[in-house]
């Protein structure tokens, strides 16, 4: 610290998310919220996989998917999670600024991501008719990529109002265990939307 008290390049430490006992049980807390939501993301997607035959003589998920919006989507969502990493890259070399700058971009995606999705639901609804009302795998489908959905704007939100409060702050040992717990989220849900790429789109497009 300086001779006013703040922290600097060179007195912060190399891992300021685990420097105190108070962010080491953020860390650990952290974890044991994912655990949970592991768990409703497999119920999601356990759900979907037992009623995706179920149409009722809506059009089948390869009729109805444009998975070049899709892709699109995802490759938004993806990238936003590398500049996460950069982000906490800069948060561990005390670079507040930059870190800033790059969780600002993680957001611009994420909204961008969010921005798609609701294209899609609309295009969905208008177009083919095609509700959370209309089938049990109408329902599956909106239940799991819309949770989903609600994740990533929590997600969006939290990074946010962490950027909001701390903007004249700066970085200290108090507040960098949350913007890591916070990036540590983000690359949950976009892991978690890598699977529903795969298994609801992909596997939809098959068939």
């Amino acid at each position: 610290m300086n001779a006013e008290g703040k922290m600097t390049a060179e007195t912060f430490p190399a891992s300021p998310e685990k420097a105190t006992l108070e962010g080491k049980n953020k860390f650990l807390g952290f974890w044991l919220f994912l655990g949970g939501e592991t768990v409703l993301f497999a119920s999601l997607f356990a759900t979907f996989l037992a009623l995706r035959g179920s149409n009722m003589g809506d059009k089948t998920m390869a009729e109805m998917f444009d998975l070049s919006l899709v892709f699109l989507a995802t490759m938004l969502l993806l990238t936003s999670s590398l500049t996460s990493v950069y982000a906490m890259y800069h948060m561990k070399n005390f670079a507040f600024k930059k870190m800033q700058l790059w969780l600002f971009v993680t957001v611009l995606l994420g909204a961008g991501f969010l921005a798609l999705e609701i294209y899609e639901f609309t295009h969905y609804t208008h177009e083919y008719h095609f509700t959370i009302k209309s089938s049990a795998m109408g329902s599956a489908f909106y239940v799991l990529v819309g949770t989903h959905g609600a994740h990533v704007t929590f997600g969006l939100a939290w990074i946010a109002l962490l950027m909001a409060r701390n903007w004249q702050r700066g970085l200290n040992l108090y507040n960098a265990p949350k913007f890591y717990v916070a990036s540590l989220y983000w690359h949950f849900i976009d892991v978690v939307w890598v699977f529903i790429f795969t298994v609801v789109y992909l596997m939809g497009m098959v068939g």
